[in-house]
């Protein structure tokens, strides 16, 4: 919930922080003393539009920042960590608006566009009287309420996967189908291919081979001129062989060594050498003696390379990769000869998943439709008493024309604000007064099930007075009083009486420039407020002693819910 608000330079306020806890505020003062401030304020930082008619006469930009505690609402949590924006279990918002009209945004310390702050909010606040916040208005929030209302949760999110499930095999049954229909043609050509391949009969890397040989074949005649010159030169060649040169010289060495032992290490090595040399005369005597000098070998050869060439470009691939080719030409042949057994198989499985799809949707509009009408009865009776007297609520569940994963019909909330209109949908309820109170009641009723922690409501006490202005405090201090936050702005003290906590917003001037501050009240300083706000200016130790026993019975009261 919103623990810290700071506004600099904001419309006709300087500089302000204020704190704030759970349970109900009220923000009372005169009129134009800038109470709807706070709430301007909040709506820029959770992404409304800016321009810098808000920046106060004489700065250069505006400067609003908020904190929210978010131990209690994990999906905030997630969507920020989703983001690379998590911050432990806190989140910081700010929003800048400078003179040359530019405007930023940021979500712990990160910069973020307009509507990445709008989507987050929506988490975070709910604001009643402006309609840009008022997530009761968006179709997809009073289906959410409903199903929350009903406890529909486990039984909502198990329909979208059956949904997932059914939309997954249905395409899957479709690609098939598909397939089925050129399976023939498909299958004749697989059948062709097939047996140009194994009549090639290519083996795993045998071109690689095929290639070796036919470089080798091709110049034989040049491969053994040269291996037996060499031959001659290292052993054969009787009068200047290498081999020849060596004995002699190890001779000598041996002769030389008995004089000098120091050189018995040279003769240690030409030994060796002469062995190794030996051993690679012997070797390419054997090289020599293997090679085939055959022209038809050779035809056969490079005859085969060209086959596999011909058919590797055919079916553009290269030659080494012909035989992977024909495994997956006999993979897609066995499927396809195999595919009416899937078809029926894949079949069965759609026509399961619709049904299990089918019966959680039943058991969902079931639910739906009881849900909707006890909450519409218990909403139309709050209603008389929040100054709606004859007001209908009413929840209109649609059947679709197709299902979705949330179910076979829309939800739509629908309301008459007076006897004898026919009910309308919320969002073009004309009153911003009776929208207000037709949300309060219904999140009073629905507090349970409500997933925005901080409702705001702005002017909610508009034309109404007396016991209805007493019975509306009541509803917005329970509400405040259910794990919630609740901040009101209000000019009757009938409701402000009903807080938890009290500012006082107030203009002061120094003969130069006029701004705004907003006060934390402390239990004699909101008596005297809401005396004021009793009597006018005239405070009398009468209205003093009428305030004082609002305020007590507000801290006592007994109050049974809607």
């Amino acid at each position: 919930m919103l623990t810290q608000l700071r506004i600099r330079d904001f419309a006709i306020v300087e500089e302000l922080e204020l704190e704030l806890a759970a349970g109900m505020t009220a923000v009372t003062g005169e009129t134009g003393a800038g109470k709807s401030i706070l709430v301007d304020a909040i709506g820029l930082l959770l992404g409304d539009r800016a321009d810098s008619g808000v920046i106060r006469h004489g700065a250069e930009r505006a400067d609003l920042s908020a904190s929210f505690d978010l131990d209690a609402l994990p999906a905030a949590r997630a969507w920020l960590a989703e983001r690379d924006l998590d911050r432990d279990r806190e989140c910081h918002l700010r929003r800048v608006i400078a003179r040359a009209g530019r405007s930023r945004g940021y979500i712990n310390g990160v910069p973020q566009p307009t509507q990445t702050l709008r989507e987050l909010g929506e988490q975070l606040v709910d604001i009643h009287g402006q309609h840009e916040h008022q997530s009761l208005l968006r179709r997809e929030a009073q289906r959410q309420l409903l199903d929350d209302y009903a406890g529909n949760q486990a039984l909502t999110a198990e329909l979208a996967e059956r949904h997932r499930t059914w939309g997954r095999l249905r395409r899957d049954l479709r690609a098939l189908r598909q397939a089925a229909g050129e399976r023939d043609a498909r299958l004749d050509l697989l059948s062709h291919h097939l047996r140009e391949l194994t009549a090639l009969n290519l083996a795993e890397d045998e071109v690689v081979a095929l290639e070796g040989e036919q470089r080798r074949l091709a110049h034989a005649s040049l491969l053994l001129d040269a291996g037996q010159r060499l031959l001659g030169w290292l052993s054969e060649d009787e009068e200047s062989s290498v081999v020849d040169r060596l004995d002699h010289g190890l001779r000598e060495l041996d002769t030389l060594s008995r004089l000098d032992a120091r050189l018995t290490p040279v003769g240690d090595m030409l030994s060796t050498a002469r062995i190794q040399i030996r051993e690679a005369s012997d070797e390419l005597r054997g090289y020599v003696q293997a090679l085939d000098l055959d022209p038809a070998h050779l035809a056969q050869v490079e005859q085969r390379l060209a086959a596999a060439h011909q058919l590797a470009r055919k079916h553009r691939v290269a030659p080494e990769e012909l035989p992977a080719l024909r495994a997956r030409f006999e993979a897609e042949q066995d499927t396809l000869e195999h595919s009416e057994t899937r078809l029926d198989e894949l079949q069965r499985a759609v026509k399961a998943a619709r049904a299990a799809y089918q019966a959680d949707a039943d058991r969902l509009s079931e639910r739906r439709a009881a849900a909707a009408r006890e909450l519409g009865e218990r909403v139309s009776a709050a209603l008389a008493g929040l100054g709606m007297a004859g007001g209908r609520f009413a929840i209109v569940l649609e059947r679709l024309e197709q299902p979705t994963p949330a179910g076979l019909e829309s939800v739509e909330f629908l309301v008459s604000a007076n006897p004898g209109q026919p009910p309308r949908p919320l969002a073009k309820v004309a009153s911003g007064g009776e929208l207000s109170r037709v949300s309060l009641a219904i999140q009073v009723i629905a507090a349970h099930a409500a997933r925005i922690p901080t409702l705001i409501f702005d002017e909610v006490d508009v034309g109404i007075g007396g016991s209805v202005a007493e019975i509306v405090g009541r509803q917005l201090r329970m509400l405040g009083g259910s794990s919630r936050q609740v901040l009101c702005v209000t000019h009757l003290p009938q409701v402000a009486a009903q807080a938890h906590r009290q500012f006082k917003a107030e203009k002061r001037t120094d003969g130069a420039t006029t701004h705004t501050r907003v006060l934390a009240l402390e239990p004699d300083e909101r008596v005297r407020e809401i005396a004021r706000m009793l009597g006018g200016l005239a405070v009398t130790e009468n209205t003093l002693a009428h305030a004082r026993e609002m305020v007590d019975q507000a801290a006592s009261p007994t109050v049974e819910s809607p």
